[in-house]
């Protein structure tokens, strides 16, 4: 189906004496018709490049590519390059084009030539797969970023190609539809015999592929199945990659000694193979329950009360997106927001820094009122960091671009270069980059020094809508990693909206729950992921070693059912295994 010969990419910049920059850099490989194929890699190591390569959106400045026996050089063929292979982009805005989620399913069958019946057809069957029938009259721009997703991975699937490349087409999803989509495209792959190249960061994804690629500096470095790859842990880790959660957990237990089996993919695979250690245990062991949290004396600093907001009133297309939602925000905590794609996430937070303006209800910080009096100092006091921070770089140089807001402020030269030296030392940015234009950066880069304007300002609170989406694991890692160095160093509140349950439960304090504009729970991240039903009901999940804790917790072995973290779970192994060897009937925490 795609064959690349010693193919080559470099974007080449304007102006003369300027260095190309490889992105592809001399790869021989072929994708079979009907195969799975998942590739994985750093930002910038040149997976999106190759997508792009792969449907003439790029042309090789060496080798050839090749797609269902068409050269993608060849211009006349590009009409036939783009109709067998439909791409799916990361940012959904890049390939939105209608007014309506229908017209916008409907925009390529009906370039196709489709007939109208059969057009009807595909568009009502590629809504269902991905679940946004009930948006079918909405304006695509009025959706929440998650539901966009859904709307571009539906406007290509209705032209039912003979093989989709989806470039990190899931990372705005939430939880339920990141599987729904992975499940679609299984079955597309299984029943229909399409080809399927899935690009992405969540290592959970490509363990369904028939075979992965691992690429770096433009070279595939690592090929073979989900279990040959992710057996590589160490070398995976050296190249930012990871590998899936269950399987990292069981090869920490294997370091120790405590376990045996071979690779394990999947919770059901940790589960059988845990079985085996724990038979022993049954009646030996008994987990003391994880201490509840101390009583939080911190005072208030963010206080909403029946905050609803209501987008386009007395319109057709009126939509409450917020409904009575009343929280407390504590001075110098981590809170994390999580909830279903288009339940009211990004809408609550643009509210902290008066973005936008509550239709009823009210929201003080520090004991100030968000009225438009008040406007510059509550933007001193809360940074917003967007989902797509890049897209907040505007300035010639990066050092320009930090600056900008405490330029704005007034602050003398002196102290804007002192903050700014302190900013970057915290995001770990060297100076070297300073002189350079933002947009020469990699996507990593360039969404620290996104934040680095932001935090530059000194805000007391932190408000960061999805910090991580698109990101590799190890620039995911970092960004929590500064993050708890900047709240625990400098007593930030941060807030964070993201569809990781492992990163909330990792890292947050509190979490608070939307579903569908409403407040459904505020608490613990043990205590919220506890409530494992409800969530799967309002589209989330719990994290995956929580799962297969409780999966063993209810077949009646002696663990604990509210394990959160890899480093929890190690622990709790090994505490019994060695309960099982001293005789002992318990153990603390």
């Amino acid at each position: 189906m795609i064959e690349f010969r010693d193919v080559r990419f470099e974007y080449r910049t304007q102006g003369e004496g300027q260095a190309a920059t490889p992105a592809v850099n001399g790869i021989t490989e072929r994708i079979g018709e009907g195969e799975f194929v998942a590739i994985l890699g750093r930002n910038g190591s040149g997976k999106s490049t190759m997508a792009r390569l792969m449907n003439a959106l790029l042309l090789p400045t060496g080798g050839t590519v090749w797609v269902d026996g068409m050269n993608t050089q060849d211009g006349d063929m590009l009409w036939e390059i783009r109709k067998t292979l439909g791409m799916v982009f990361q940012n959904p805005d890049n390939q939105i084009v209608s007014t309506t989620v229908e017209e916008d399913i409907a925009f390529g069958p009906e370039n196709l030539g489709i007939e109208p019946a059969e057009i009807r057809r595909r568009i009502d069957e590629a809504a269902r797969y991905v679940g946004i029938e009930e948006h079918m009259h909405h304006s695509p721009h009025m959706l929440s970023g998650g539901q966009k997703q859904r709307v571009a991975i539906a406007g290509i699937l209705a032209m039912e190609p003979k093989c989709i490349v989806l470039d990190e087409s899931t990372s705005m999803l939430d939880p339920r539809g990141r599987k729904e989509v992975i499940s679609l495209v299984r079955r597309l792959n299984r029943e229909k015999g399409i080809t399927i190249v899935l690009i992405t960061h969540h290592m959970e994804e490509a363990i369904h592929a028939d075979r992965i690629m691992v690429m770096e500096n433009g070279r595939i470095i690592m090929k073979g199945t989900p279990r040959e790859i992710f057996a590589r842990v160490d070398e995976l880790k050296k190249a930012g990659l990871n590998v899936p959660h269950v399987t990292r957990f069981m090869y920490e237990l294997k370091k120790k000694g405590l376990v045996h089996s071979g690779t394990v993919l999947t919770v059901e695979e940790a589960e059988e193979s845990l079985k085996k250690v724990l038979d022993g245990a049954v009646t030996t062991f008994r987990p003391a329950a994880f201490a509840g949290p101390a009583e939080d004396t911190r005072d208030v600093i963010v206080r909403i009360r029946n905050l609803t907001h209501v987008y386009m009133p007395g319109t057709a297309f009126e939509r409450k997106a917020l409904d009575g939602v009343s929280m407390d925000i504590k001075r110098g905590e981590i809170l994390g927001i999580i909830g279903h794609t288009g339940s009211g996430k990004s809408t609550l937070v643009q509210h902290l820094n008066g973005l936008l303006k509550p239709t009823s209800g009210s929201i003080e910080v520090d004991g100030m009122e968000c009225t438009g009096k008040t406007l510059k100092e509550l933007r001193q006091k809360v940074g917003l960091i967007f989902q797509y921070p890049e897209h907040q770089l505007f300035e010639e140089t990066v050092y320009k671009d930090i600056a900008f807001g405490p330029s704005k402020m007034g602050l003398p030269e002196e102290e804007i270069k002192k903050r700014i030296k302190h900013v970057i030392s915290i995001l770990g940015l060297s100076e070297n980059l300073l002189d350079k234009s933002p947009f020469e950066l990699s996507g990593g880069q360039k969404r620290r020094v996104a934040i680095a304007g932001v935090l530059v300002m000194e805000p007391e609170v932190l408000v960061l809508d999805e910090p991580t989406a698109g990101l590799d694991p190890r620039g995911s890692d970092e960004v929590f990693s500064f993050l708890t160095r900047l709240n625990r160093t400098n007593g930030t509140t941060i807030v964070i909206i993201s569809h990781s349950m492992e990163q909330i439960a990792a890292y947050c304090d509190r979490v608070a729950v939307l579903n569908r504009g409403r407040l459904e729970m505020l608490d613990t991240p043990r205590n919220v992921f506890s409530n494992e039903e409800l969530l799967r009901r309002i589209g989330l999940d719990v994290p995956e070693i929580t799962r297969l804790f409780r999966n063993l917790a209810g077949a009646g072995y002696p663990v604990s059912g509210n394990v959160l973290t890899i480093p929890e779970a190690v622990d709790e192994i090994a505490a019994i295994v060695r309960a099982q060897k001293t005789g002992e009937g318990g153990m603390a925490r």
